[in-house]
């Protein structure tokens, strides 16, 4: 006997709303770069200090893992379940791969990079996805000449940002950057398949939060340190973990209860604002013929590997 949806399901199911929900999500996402950036600045934290960087990483993380935790036991009327045995040590597992090794990376490259150079480099997640599940998934999600032709383009305005690139990071920051972009990549698959052993909240809670608690006792180990100079670190540091933990439980509705290609298409945005919010948050050059350039092709990318095919007609 199936259950009648719930009153939030429909809501996410009603396709303006869908639309609406997917563009604020992948703003959220498109923020992150720049508010990294600025809470590095409010935190007095360099490019050299490796340590703070990783301790504000992990109690970002951990914020957004409890985050997760409340909206799950909210949306779900009871606290989300945690798994046991294999399954519990599987979820640590991901933690460590997922947020640990892959934001150790990602958060050395944001201090090294401009936010468009980044946010450009960071959008290599949607190309790298699509060829490794040509591989692991086979006909069931096939490269085509559509997907190719857009992974082609994506890597083309990656290209194109870094070269003639003028003061847009360094070339320790662009690897970096790129490494996180593998991790996330391999990741994906693995957190899809722990999703169906256990509850995705849990399994959210428990990836951030193993993930964030090794980032900081990493950090904190090293002789990092948080001391923000201003009145506005908090709430910057607050609003990453927002973020995170809402960007979460919004994805998640969002891809339960409509097509994934009406959902994933909006990820296009993401590059976007790190570019615009890069230029109004940190006074980063925003019309720089390569980052303007880059945009064109790696946005013309993800429309077309999320492109929902067309219908053949008679």
């Amino acid at each position: 006997m199936q259950t009648k949806p719930s009153r939030l399901d429909a809501f996410f199911a009603v396709p303006a709303v869908a639309v609406a929900m997917a563009i604020l999500c992948n703003v959220l996402w498109g923020s992150a770069f720049p508010f990294i950036k600025m809470g590095y600045r409010l935190f007095a934290i360099d490019a050299a200090d490796t340590p703070s960087i990783l301790c504000f990483a992990g109690v970002r993380f951990m914020l957004s893992a409890v985050l997760v935790w409340v909206c799950g036991g909210v949306l779900n009327r009871k606290p989300p379940p945690m798994p046991r045995g294999r399954v519990l040590a599987e979820c640590c597992a991901l933690g460590l791969w997922q947020t640990a090794a892959q934001y150790f990376f990602y958060y050395a490259a944001v201090a090294l990079l401009t936010g468009a150079l980044g946010g450009i480099l960071n959008s290599t997640q949607s190309f790298l996805g699509v060829i490794l599940a040509h591989f692991l998934y086979g006909k069931a999600d096939r490269m085509t000449p559509r997907k190719a032709l857009g992974c082609v383009l994506g890597f083309g305005g990656v290209l194109v940002v870094t070269l003639g690139n003028h003061g847009g990071g360094s070339v320790a920051g662009m690897a970096y950057m790129l490494i996180a972009s593998c991790i996330f990549t391999v990741a994906g698959p693995w957190n899809k398949a722990v999703t169906r052993k256990a509850d995705s909240f849990s399994v959210c809670c428990l990836n951030l939060g193993v993930g964030g608690f090794v980032l900081a006792l990493a950090g904190f180990a090293m002789g990092g340190s948080l001391h923000p100079q201003s009145a506005a670190g908090i709430p910057v540091l607050l609003f990453l973990a927002f973020i995170s933990g809402a960007g979460y439980v919004l994805w998640a509705l969002l891809m339960k209860n409509n097509p994934v290609s009406r959902i994933s298409v909006f990820g296009l945005i993401i590059p976007v604002m790190n570019v615009l919010l890069s230029a109004l948050l940190n006074g980063e050059p925003l019309f720089e013929w390569n980052y303007l350039a880059a945009l064109v092709l790696v946005c013309g990318g993800i429309f077309l590997v999320n492109r929902a095919p067309q219908p053949k007609t008679e």
